[in-house]
């Protein structure tokens, strides 16, 4: 798969270029169409998640052509169209059957439409994706939709054409694919205010923000850590229903606050509150992970039948943010030993890590088991 994280392609990306990707993941989320240059061949796209009948004959129409259905690897070995991928994994791009209609094209992307598979006979073939059908799932993801794209392949000259006539956002394909990575290395620090917490009073609070105006991420400054020295840190993903309502069915709650009060008690360090919620997959993305859970499938897989890598986070931001709080060596409280290697590919030493376990409460052992056999977390 094209590496969509590399952190020298995206310091070469214009900030221009942040603002169109960010725009054409605006036009997605509200079920609009943009177009997408690659090096191969341009293509129409519109996300496979809001496409109704009406949507649908339109975009039959402007395309000309019978379109193709761009999704993952996983979402594809979940329609037993392929085998199950390593990650992460790969694009594939579907021939659709001539009755496709827009019930059928998200019964292909969301395993919620469970009704259809008894009853529908799939009858698509394989084609090989390019550089922009890769970059249209990616564009998917950003916009935290399902990761399955409705596309068809038009003249360099027609797409063009078709962008000036219907008044479509038109943006390269290497743009979206190295969006994360170039959001991250243009954070800045943008706000902060001393915020007292329990058992941490001496707290303060700095917001990073990137520079096409996307998400926040937060450093939350506990004491006053000294650079000069490895810094206890604590890296966590934010989550809704864990951090703010006390969810059972995890133990970020438990971890967040947990962490804090380490923090406090070692006299001082930070923990950097990402925006990256369910793994990096959104917050509906994450409850409809939770509706496969209850229906039997771990965590793993659930993100898995959804089209998702098991973890769609990105290390980057977090290692920007340390590096501009001038913290290059860390230790870091954490059971995952791929946060460690991540940070440490970013530029961040990490020369400790420090255990963060907590005790199952009764509603979260699978999610504790499977983060131990199939996620690697020490437990």
């Amino acid at each position: 798969m094209l590496n969509r994280r590399s952190s020298v392609a995206a310091r070469r990306h214009a900030p221009i270029a942040l603002i169109e990707v960010d725009r054409a993941i605006t036009d997605l989320r509200r079920g609009g169409l943009v177009v997408i240059r690659g090096p191969d061949a341009s293509i129409l796209v519109q996300a496979a998640e809001a496409i109704t009948p009406d949507s649908f004959a339109r975009f039959s129409m402007l395309a000309g052509g019978r379109p193709l259905l761009a999704i993952t690897q996983h979402r594809a070995a979940a329609l037993n169209l392929a085998e199950a991928p390593r990650e992460p994994a790969g694009t594939m791009l579907l021939s659709l059957p001539a009755e496709t209609d827009a019930r059928f094209l998200r019964y292909l992307a969301d395993p919620a439409e469970l009704a259809l598979i008894a009853k529908t006979r799939l009858a698509a073939k394989g084609v090989r994706p390019g550089e922009a059908a890769e970059a249209a799932v990616e564009l998917a993801k950003l916009a935290r939709l399902l990761p399955a794209a409705l596309t068809a392949r038009l003249g360099r000259r027609d797409a063009a054409a078709l962008a000036r006539r219907e008044g479509l956002l038109s943006l390269a394909a290497a743009d979206i694919l190295g969006y994360e990575a170039a959001a991250a290395v243009s954070l800045r620090r943008v706000a902060e205010a001393r915020v007292p917490l329990e058992g941490a009073e001496e707290t303060q609070i700095v917001a990073f923000r990137p520079s096409d105006g996307g998400v926040e991420h937060l450093a939350i400054l506990i004491g006053n850590p000294d650079p000069a020295v490895p810094v206890l840190t604590r890296l966590h993903s934010e989550c809704f229903t864990g951090d703010l309502l006390g969810s059972l069915r995890c133990d970020c709650g438990e971890q967040l606050r947990g962490a804090i009060r380490e923090i406090a008690r070692a006299g001082g360090g930070v923990l950097l509150y990402m925006a990256q919620e369910g793994r990096g997959i959104g917050l509906v993305n994450k409850l409809r992970a939770y509706q496969l859970q209850d229906s039997g499938f771990d965590t793993v897989d659930a993100n898995e039948q959804l089209g998702f890598d098991a973890d769609e986070r990105l290390y980057l931001p977090a290692a920007e943010m340390l590096r501009q709080l001038r913290f290059l060596r860390v230790r870091l409280l954490t059971n995952n030993p791929e946060k460690v290697a991540a940070l440490n590919r970013c530029g961040i030493a990490v020369v400790e890590r420090v255990p963060h376990v907590f005790p199952a409460n009764g509603h979260n052992e699978r999610y504790l088991r499977t983060k131990a056999t199939r996620s690697g977390h020490l437990l």
